[in-house]
C-alpha cells in the first residue's frame, strides 16, 4: 500500500519527499508511521521502474532537494491498480481506506463502482470476530463486555460503510 500511497500522491501533484512522507503519514495515521527506511526504498523501486521522475533542484541549504512526479507510465500503474485492486486491497480495512483515498483519480465512474461493489460483497458475507461452528456470533451472545463491544462496534461499522458504499454506487451508476 505504501507504493499506491506514493502514487496516488504524486497523482495529484509533484512533491519533495519530506512532503510526500508527511502526507503519508497522515493518510496512515499514527498507528502506521512511515519510515525514511520504507519510504525511501519503494521510491527508488518505483523510479527504477519508470513510474515515477525525480529532479534535482537546488535548496534553501546546502543540500539540493529533489522533487517526485509520475511519469506517463507511473499515471497509467496507478490507473491499474486503482481499477484492479488486489483481493487484499479490497477485504482489509486499511488497504481499502488507502485505495479509497485515491480512487478518484479513476475517471470512470463505472470503473470507480465496480471496486465499491467488490467492497461491499465482501462485507455482505457474514462474518465474526469470535465464529463458533462457522455461524458468526452475536454481540449479545456474547459474556465478556469487551468482546461484545468488538462485535456491536464492528456491526455498527460495518452497516454504516454499507450504508455509504450502496448510495455511492447508485450515484456512480447513475452517473
Amino acid at each position: 500500500m505504501l507504493e499506491l500511497a506514493i502514487l496516488g500522491f504524486l497523482g495529484e501533484e509533484p512533491l519533495h519527499g519530506y512532503e510526500l512522507k508527511s502526507r503519508i503519514t497522515r493518510l496512515a495515521g499514527y498507528a502506521r508511521p512511515v519510515s525514511d527506511g520504507s519510504l525511501y526504498p519503494a521510491i527508488n523501486r518505483l523510479e527504477r521502474a519508470g513510474l515515477v521522475n525525480r529532479q534535482r533542484e537546488p535548496g534553501a541549504a546546502a543540500a539540493p532537494r529533489h522533487t517526485l512526479s509520475l511519469t506517463a507510465a507511473g499515471r497509467e500503474e496507478l490507473r491499474r491498480r486503482l481499477r484492479d485492486p488486489a483481493e487484499l486491497d479490497v477485504t482489509d480495512q486499511n488497504r481499502f481506506f488507502t485505495l479509497l483515498a485515491f480512487l478518484g483519480q479513476l475517471a470512470d465512474p463505472a470503473a470507480q463502482a465496480a471496486v465499491l461493489e467488490r467492497r461491499l460483497a465482501f462485507l455482505d458475507q457474514p462474518a465474526s470476530f469470535f465464529a463458533t461452528d462457522d455461524r458468526p456470533q452475536r454481540a449479545a451472545e456474547q459474556a465478556d463486555p469487551f468482546r461484545r463491544g468488538m462485535l456491536v462496534m464492528a456491526r455498527e461499522i460495518s452497516r454504516a460503510e454499507r450504508s455509504w458504499l450502496r448510495a455511492t454506487i447508485s450515484e456512480l451508476r447513475a452517473g
